[in-house]
This record gives structure tokens, C-alpha cells and sequence, in this order.
């Protein structure tokens, strides 16, 4: 075989080599076109982390206004100082009626003001040259001020004597209040008094009235039947005992085993005797006594007409004056010391056929039967009651005064209270135990009244201490006479009792009780009606 001449190959081996170059000049200039692709992608981004940047370089230079405040050389801080102090003595400045200074005072606050508003608006740090006239001429005002007397002894002098006339103002007017409102709660209302002289007058001319209550009188064996219902009441209120009888009878599933015991005074013994003679109430038998009756009552045995010969006791009671001081208003009231309010203490002995018996006051209102009270097992105890010492009420030591070494030794403070009202009494034992002697022995003893203050509550809760059953709350809802009670309360409720100042017969009494009671008045009765009871 011949071999071909190296003229015929040369030619060959340079277009291989030019082909290679060829290519990859134009793979390096592809990768170069995509690399600046990539590039021209990135802009959007960048001027935001550039605009970012330079906003935060900006804050970090500007001025930090926490630093500035806390710095110990800050005029910023020295002109705020001077401002809280100025804004004091402007307020003095009004009060002592120096309008032309405080004019003054209130024209360089509101100049410092605006000059730190400008500093914290171009956020740079207040320059001495530029506080200096303003810290100057606020700090003459301030001398001036202490020149006279705007000194903060003075003004916690001046605050403290403005606070003492307000106290005393606001005494003034809460004894004024009290006064007041203790003479709404005791005067008798034009038309019960009319009432009473109508029914006196009744009674005395008309001869019917008199033979019907001698009539009654024939079935007086019931008044000592231990098989029926007693219930007993002492008032001089004759509508709002009728209120209580009238609502126990209608509430009754059995009222003609419903007796009351009525015990008035002589005042309204006539008037008690006419109208629960005139009127009947389902059957229910009704028995009216007066307390004058009961010659056992004397100051002899009793030691609260003992108290009453006392001239101190007469003096704090009446003359509203004691030894040192004048005797509160709250404690001026006449039915603290009536025998009416203290007859409960002698229960047994105004009744002594019965064995059981409730104690009913006359401003309560009956809305369930209350048979169920008399087969209550009271497990040996005196005094059957609904305790008060939950929220709205109190415990012992809110009755009684535990400074005395009496008190302090024979009662526990947070003892359950409990409230007189309606009252299921076993006379049975409360004569085994001598109860009457227990309440005479701590009334001898509180004389001086040291041991409490008024009412027939303290005593009674001393009397009856460690014999006293708890009942279940529905029996006795209080509160109505002075407070918002709870109207699912009410209505669970078997007697609702008016205790307060604000009686549901009386003009101050609470308008959204009233109805409670007013339903059980029958308002178109002819004596009613002419004495404009409404």
C-alpha cells in the first residue's frame, strides 16, 4: 500500500483543531451571558437592604432619649424636673388666688414644653446654650414661689387642712343624713295615726264591735291549744300587724289552726281590739293583749324599767347627752327602750299554756305556710333561727364589744349571728334552762353600757348563745328595709322581713319592695280610704 503525502494531511489536522476552538470560545461566551442573566435579576432587592441600613445608621446616631433622661449632666432632664415642680406650685398658685403669678408660672411650662418638643423632633440633645435662658428664668420663678411660701411644707399644710374641713364637712352632712333620715324612719304617718283615732273612736260607740270580741272569746280554748299554730307579735302598729296576720292566713294551707297573739300597748289597744274585730282572715283566730296587763312587769323583776329610773340612762337616751360626748342619733330611738321591743325575752311568761310557739316581728311579710316550723327538731336547743353571718351580715364581733374581759372570756368573736324576726321558740326548755335569768344576768351587768350599745339583738345573741338552732336560710329573707336582695331570694323565701330604716309603710321605704307588702292591704276598706291610706 502507498502511503499518501504529508501535503494531503496537514490540511486536515487544522480543521480539527479550529473546530475545538470554535466551540468552546462560544460555551465561555454562553456562560458569560447566563452569569449576567443571573445579575440583572438581584437589583429589586438591593436598595431595599441599602434604604434599611441607612434609616437604622440614621436612629443609632440620633439621639437616645432614655440615655439622655438617665444621664446625671442631662439638661433635658433638669428642665423636666423643673416643670413637675413648677405645675405644684401652679396648682397653689391658683388656689391662694394668685392668678397674675401662676399666669406666669403656666406662660414658662408651656415655653420649656415646646422647647423640648423641638429637641425630641430633630432628635438631638439639648445644648446648654440653648436650655440656659429657659432653665434661668424657669429657676427665678421657682425662688419666687418659695418666697412665698410655695414650699412643699406649705403644701402638705395647706392639703392637709383642706382635707380636714372636707372631713369635717362630710360629718356634718352624714350626722345631718343620719338625723334625718332616724326621725323619717320613726314618725308615725298621718294616716295611721288617723287610722287609730278612727278605730279608738269605732270602738268605744259602737256596742256591736264589743259583743263580737266577747263572742270570740268563747273559743279562748284554743288560745291554749299545743296542737295549733301560735304565733305571736307585739307592736303598736296596727296596719302593718295586720299585714303580717293577713299574710300568714292567706299563706296558710290550714288557717283555722292559725292563732295569733296580739300584745299592744294602751294607746292602741282599743283600736288593735276594733279592727281585728271588724275584719276577718280566713278563719284565723286572733287574740289581742296589752302589755299593761302584766303587773309582773315592774322594775323590780325587769331590768330595763330598772335602767330607765337611772338619770344617766335618761340622759343618753332622751337628752341625747353623756358624760363627755353627745349620744349618737341611731342610739336616740324610743323603741330600744319600749317593754314592746323586750317582751320576747319573756315569751314563756306572757304565754304560759304554750309550749311552742314563732315569734313573728311586724314589719315581715308571710308568702309560704309555715307549718313546717313546728315539727322542726331544734335537737334540744332554745332559739330556732335563720344565722345572718354570711356575706352581706356579721358575726359576733361586729355586735358585741370584745375589749371587755366579759365578752372576751365567755364568747367566741367569729360565733355565728343570727336575726330576731321570726323566731321558732321552744318554751319547754327555754323555762328548763331559765332563760329569762340569763338575759337578766348580762342586762344587770351592762348598766354602763359597756358591754354594747342598743338594740334587743346583742342581748340576745349573749342570751341565747349555744342555744340556738340553725334553720335553712328560705325560712327568713332579710334585708328588704335597706338593701338589694337577690329576686330569686325573695321568692324561695317564706317570710320576708323589712328590717332597716326604709318600712314598706312609709314614704322613704324602697319603691320596689312595696308591692311585697301592699298586696296583702286591702286599700278599698271604708277607713282606709278615709284616712288616705295609700
Amino acid at each position: 500500500m502507498r502511503r499518501r503525502g504529508s501535503d494531503f494531511r496537514r490540511p486536515v489536522r487544522r480543521r480539527v483543531s479550529n473546530v475545538f476552538w470554535l466551540t468552546l470560545c462560544g460555551f465561555t461566551i454562553l456562560l458569560f451571558i447566563v452569569l449576567l442573566s443571573r445579575e440583572n435579576q438581584k437589583p429589586t432587592s438591593r436598595p431595599t437592604l441599602i434604604k434599611r441600613s441607612y434609616r437604622h445608621d440614621r436612629i443609632v446616631e440620633g439621639l437616645n432619649i432614655t440615655e439622655e433622661m438617665l444621664s446625671p449632666n442631662s439638661v433635658t432632664r433638669q428642665l423636666n424636673d423643673q416643670i413637675s415642680l413648677a405645675k405644684a406650685f401652679l396648682a397653689i398658685a391658683k388656689e391662694s388666688n394668685n392668678l397674675q403669678f401662676a399666669w406666669e408660672l403656666s406662660a414658662q411650662i408651656r415655653n420649656s414644653q415646646i422647647l423640648l418638643s423641638s429637641v425630641a423632633l430633630r432628635r438631638n440633645p439639648l445644648t446648654i446654650s440653648e436650655s440656659e435662658s429657659a432653665i434661668r428664668d424657669m429657676a427665678l420663678l421657682l425662688f419666687q414661689a418659695q418666697q412665698l411660701h410655695y414650699d412643699s411644707a406649705t403644701m402638705i399644710m395647706r392639703l392637709k387642712v383642706k382635707i380636714q374641713g372636707l372631713e369635717e364637712q362630710m360629718n356634718s352632712i352624714n350626722e345631718k343624713s343620719s338625723k334625718y333620715g332616724q326621725i323619717a324612719a320613726e314618725e308615725v304617718p298621718k294616716s295611721l295615726y288617723c287610722l287609730g283615732i278612727r278605730l279608738s273612736t269605732e270602738w268605744y260607740k259602737n256596742s256591736n264591735l264589743q259583743r263580737k270580741l266577747k263572742e270570740k272569746r268563747e273559743a279562748a280554748i284554743k288560745l291554749k291549744d299545743n296542737n295549733l299554730y301560735h304565733f305571736c307579735i307585739f307592736s303598736d302598729n296596727i296596719l302593718a300587724t295586720s299585714v303580717v296576720v293577713n299574710s300568714t292566713a292567706l299563706s296558710s294551707q290550714n288557717p283555722d289552726k292559725v292563732v295569733f297573739h296580739l300584745v299592744t300597748d294602751e294607746v292602741n289597744y282599743a283600736a288593735m281590739k276594733a279592727w281585728f274585730t271588724m275584719n276577718s282572715f280566713k278563719g284565723v283566730t286572733v287574740d289581742v293583749q296589752k302589755i299593761e296587763e302584766f303587773t309582773w312587769l315592774n322594775a323590780s323583776y325587769v331590768p330595763v324599767l330598772k335602767q330607765l329610773q337611772d338619770s344617766d340612762t335618761q340622759n343618753y337616751y332622751f337628752s341625747g347627752n353623756t358624760g363627755d360626748s353627745r349620744t349618737p342619733i341611731k342610739f336616740r330611738n324610743p323603741k330600744y327602750l319600749s317593754m314592746l321591743n323586750h317582751l320576747r325575752f319573756y315569751i314563756p311568761e306572757v304565754f304560759p299554756a304554750l309550749k311552742k310557739v314563732v315569734f313573728l316581728d311586724d314589719d315581715v311579710v308571710v308568702q309560704k305556710d309555715l307549718s313546717g316550723l313546728f315539727s322542726i327538731d331544734l335537737h334540744g336547743n332554745v332559739n330556732g333561727a335563720v344565722e345572718t353571718c354570711m356575706e352581706t351580715f356579721h358575726r359576733y364581733h361586729k355586735y358585741l364589744n370584745y375589749s371587755h374581759p366579759l365578752i372576751r372570756e365567755h364568747f367566741d368573736p367569729d360565733a355565728c349571728g343570727w336575726a330576731f324576726g321570726m323566731n321558732m321558740f321552744d318554751l319547754v326548755e327555754w323555762r328548763k334552762r331559765n332563760v329569762t335569768g340569763i338575759y337578766h344576768y348580762w342586762q344587770e351587768k351592762n348598766v354602763d353600757r359597756t358591754l354594747w350599745k342598743l338594740g334587743t339583738l346583742p342581748p340576745g345573741l349573749l342570751t341565747f348563745y349555744g342555744l340556738t338552732e340553725p334553720l335553712i336560710p328560705t325560712w327568713h329573707v332579710l334585708g328588704l328595709g335597706y338593701t338589694n336582695v337577690d329576686p330569686q331570694v325573695i321568692e324561695k323565701g317564706a317570710v320576708l322581713h323589712f328590717n332597716g330604716n326604709l318600712k314598706p309603710w312609709l314614704k322613704i321605704g324602697m319603691e320596689k319592695y312595696k308591692p311585697l307588702w301592699e298586696r296583702y292591704v286591702d286599700y278599698s276598706h271604708p277607713l282606709l280610704q278615709h284616712c288616705n291610706v295609700h
